[in-house]
């Protein structure tokens, strides 16, 4: 397995007047090329510290992070920038009101040179049809689309740079229960088509069950577990995951039943 990401011994420490917060504490991990590492914990947990150093927001205080096998420097590059995207938790914040979609779909292209410019109208179209929206959405604004509509949006904007690794910063938690399962299955089929990874952050712990591989569990800024998924809630081995899976609502067996009974029922009439 090919490491496309991986941190050796990164640690943050913020000032606050004559304090030291120490926001992440010596993490060393890798990122597969093609998997979604999930990486969870509570408010503080150090999470969100991790994905701003990953795409060069905060420099680490100490430690390295590599790309594809080369110390990524304080100040990136535009190549740099290209390959690593971010996908933000809300989506209206994200997009510029007073650009058109296809104006902020089109502006990553300009930015990166990114194919001819005369195609790049129609570029703009494909990238909205990808994400299951009409390609004349590109004439809206953000503030007419729906909160799912506008997350689709700004994953074509990541998608948009031909990037290799997009961090998806609680992309979710803006989105009600439907919406929310759609914006999963566009990223999980996103990812297999076009051979992504993810570093997904998020504190839902029912949301990781759905998308990630693996998932890195985050407390006081230090990683306390790193496992399958599957073993996560299987198997739990440090106390602090097994806190956080125990904080999961449980769902009975009759409510399993009844959601997949539903979901065949939508399935015959899509």
């Amino acid at each position: 397995m090919t490491a496309l990401l991986s941190l050796d011994r990164v640690s943050k420490t913020f000032t606050q007047g004559r304090h030291e917060v120490r926001a992440v504490d010596d993490v060393s991990l890798d990122v597969i090329q093609g998997e979604c590492l999930a990486i969870v914990g509570e408010s503080g947990s150090g999470k969100s510290t991790v994905a701003n150093m990953i795409l060069g927001i905060y420099p680490p205080t100490a430690g390295t992070i590599a790309f594809r096998g080369e110390a990524l420097p304080a100040a990136r590059t535009l190549a740099h920038r290209r390959a690593i995207q971010l996908v933000q938790q809300n989506p209206l914040s994200s997009l510029n009101p007073k650009r058109s979609i296809g104006a902020s779909l089109r502006l990553p292209l300009d930015v990166h040179d990114l194919g001819p410019r005369a195609a790049r109208a129609a570029r703009v179209g494909v990238l909205l049809e990808e994400v299951g929206l009409p390609a004349d959405y590109a004439r809206r604004t953000p503030e007419s689309l729906s909160g799912g509509q506008r997350q689709r949006v700004a994953i074509a904007r990541a998608l948009a740079c031909q990037s290799d690794l997009v961090v998806l910063d609680e992309p979710t938690s803006a989105l009600d229960v439907l919406v929310q399962a759609r914006v999963l299955k566009l990223l999980n089929d996103l990812r297999k088509g076009r051979g992504l990874t993810y570093v997904f952050i998020t504190h839902d712990l029912s949301v990781v069950r759905n998308i990630a591989d693996r998932v890195a569990v985050f407390e006081r800024g230090r990683l306390v577990e790193l496992n399958p998924t599957e073993t996560i809630f299987s198997d739990p081995h440090h106390p602090y995951t097994r806190r956080l899976i125990g904080a999961v609502p449980v769902v009975t067996a009759d409510e399993v039943r009844l959601r997949d009974r539903l979901m065949e029922n939508d399935n015959e009439r899509a």
